[in-house]
């Protein structure tokens, strides 16, 4: 391959960018030998330390590796501890401004270290060594119902929101039931449903939530389970209006189905908690999770619902894992209570908001209007998402691709195409991001 002409960026980033692209396409494989650096070098008409530094790039990330005199050479793709469609939103070139992750901003997150030291001073051993005791610590179930949006008759918590999708699921649906997803929707649970051989129904939304009209469609094509994010919704950030979630309702009524809420945002979403257990509570089992809001690694989600599904929820995990560490729920319980930690997550929300508001009006003020939507990532209309993605990555801007968002498997046509960006993490440079994204999305 001439990998020169491939190359229309030629500084460090733009030189790697190529390479992760080709790699990613099939066109380089596992084992390929790149050019040498000064072969390269020479065919760019740039400095070796220039390829050089590309090379580095590349090889930090695990694309390439180089072997002494044998050359630099592609590596095997990454072991597939990831399943397909994390796979697709973990892969990608080196970037100077990573938005493709979904994750919070690790400096608006409430610092830990305070709480660990509150904790460790409240000495809360008796409860956290025992292997039949309750396994939500008393303090953090009275926080947790103050706060849930309808009264559940039980409430437990697990280690993180996909477990608990998981272990409701596992409840609920047999091999090959249907359920009905949002479409676009979180890639991960694809892969779950996949993965428990569940098969996917997929739902359209539209700004006020998901549509009543498909969602009877779903349900009288025989999904058993539907699964909904009810506010700051992944990718497209849409959130449950009041009366969207009594349309919803009314269409529930008529059919025995269970409703899974995937609350992930929680306290940093800017959008009321609008929970369709408030109307149907016992067909509704609400998952909160405290990873965008308190720290990823708490690995924390509350969940509450009726008896018959967190019942033998809880009676199963005591097989497994027994319950989530008792210590990490102490800590959460003083991250909810404590003043400065409760003003940490609040100042987190507004600053979201203000992000999320800041890239809407840069991208208005370039031709491109989208709604206001709540969270941490925006879902941006591309021309072409393979061109969106390539455009973006010359600017040394990551973003996630909108294929693996889709439920029904099928990539967006020009009419469709997307990509999720994480505007969450953006900083000061608004204005830059906007005109990059503006670019990539055109024709």
């Amino acid at each position: 391959m001439d990998l020169a002409a491939h190359v229309d960026d030629r500084s460090p980033r733009g030189i790697a960018a190529t390479v992760a692209r080709l790699v990613r396409g099939g066109d380089l494989r596992p084992g390929d030998r790149l050019p040498t650096v000064r072969t390269l070098a020479a065919d760019l008409g740039v400095s070796p330390a220039t390829v050089s530094g590309a090379w580095q790039a590349l090889s930090a990330v695990g694309i390439v590796i180089s072997r002494g005199r044998a050359g630099t050479v592609v590596l095997p793709p990454p072991a597939s501890w990831l399943p397909p469609r994390y796979r697709d939103l973990a892969g990608g070139a080196p970037a100077r401004l990573d938005l493709s992750t979904g994750t919070p901003d690790p400096e608006l997150l409430p610092l830990i270290g305070p709480a660990l030291a509150r904790v460790a001073l409240q000495s809360p051993a008796a409860d956290t060594g025992a292997y039949l005791a309750s396994p939500v610590v008393p303090a953090l179930e009275v926080l947790l119902r103050e706060s849930w949006p309808f009264a559940a008759q039980r409430i437990t918590v697990v280690d993180g929101a996909l477990d608990a999708i998981s272990r409701i699921l596992e409840r609920v649906a047999g091999y090959g039931s249907r359920v009905a997803v949002e479409d676009p929707g979180f890639p991960p649970l694809f892969d779950l449903l996949e993965q428990l051989g569940l098969e996917r129904v997929p739902v359209t939304l539209d700004r006020h939530g998901m549509r009543p009209d498909e969602l009877e469609r779903a349900l009288e094509g025989g999904a058993g389970v539907v699964v909904l994010q009810p506010r700051a919704h992944n990718p497209t950030g849409v959130s449950t209006t009041s009366t969207r979630a009594r349309e919803l309702a009314a269409v529930l009524r008529r059919h025995d189905v269970l409703v899974v809420e995937d609350d992930h945002s929680g306290e940093i979403a800017s959008a009321r908690d609008v929970s369709l257990g408030a109307l149907l509570p016992d067909l509704v089992v609400h998952v909160r999770s405290y990873s965008k809001s308190h720290g990823p690694d708490l690995r924390i989600a509350a969940v509450g619902g009726p008896a018959a599904v967190l019942d033998g929820l809880v009676a199963r995990r005591m097989l497994g894992p027994g319950w989530t560490s008792r210590l990490l729920q102490h800590v959460l319980v003083d991250l909810l209570t404590d003043g400065g930690a409760i003003e940490a997550v609040a100042h987190a929300r507004r600053v979201y908001f203000a992000r999320r508001r800041a890239l809407r009006e840069a991208l208005a003020g370039l031709g491109i209007a989208l709604e206001p939507g709540d969270g941490i990532n925006l879902w941006l209309p591309v021309h072409d998402e393979r061109t969106a993605l390539v455009r973006l990555e010359a600017a040394g801007i990551r973003v996630a691709p909108g294929a693996p968002f889709s439920a029904d498997g099928a990539p967006g046509d020009e009419a469709g195409a997307h990509v999720r960006v994480t505007v969450g993490l953006l900083g000061a440079e608004v204005e830059d991001v906007a005109r990059a994204l503006a670019l990539a999305a055109a024709p």
